[in-house]
């Protein structure tokens, strides 16, 4: 008998710590969790290049005057074919019916900022 009580009382009291430790009360106590840091991030406690191979910054390629001028002339180009197609929409009634040559004009300025972009990328 007295290793049944023995056994009944270890029980409950495994059960009880059980329900403690699973409690949402405990884990408040306990604080968030903690990520773990990567195995593949940088050593933190070294500078950088001090282990490892030195790092190379990239130079920035020297800006060509001649490919600035034609970025500039681009630019001009797209501003005036801009405001041509803003005068455009404010002279049609869109809610009759929808010309082509807006549609074209927008196709235009479209092409034009996809080269002026590619050019400035080098």
């Amino acid at each position: 008998m007295l290793k049944s009580r023995r056994t009944l009382v270890l029980g409950v009291v495994a059960a009880t710590a059980g329900w403690l430790t699973g409690s949402p009360g405990l884990r408040a106590l306990q604080g968030p969790p903690r990520p773990l840091p990567s195995p593949n991030a940088p050593n933190q406690n070294f500078p950088a290049g001090m282990d490892g191979p030195e790092i190379v910054k990239a130079e920035k390629a020297a800006s060509n005057p001649f490919n600035q001028a034609q970025i500039a002339a681009l630019v001009q180009q797209l501003y005036k074919l801009s405001g041509e197609l803003k005068d455009e929409v404010d002279h049609t009634n869109l809610k009759a019916t929808f010309p082509l040559s807006v549609v074209k004009k927008a196709q235009q300025i479209e092409k034009l900022a996809k080269q002026i972009k590619e050019r400035t990328k080098g």
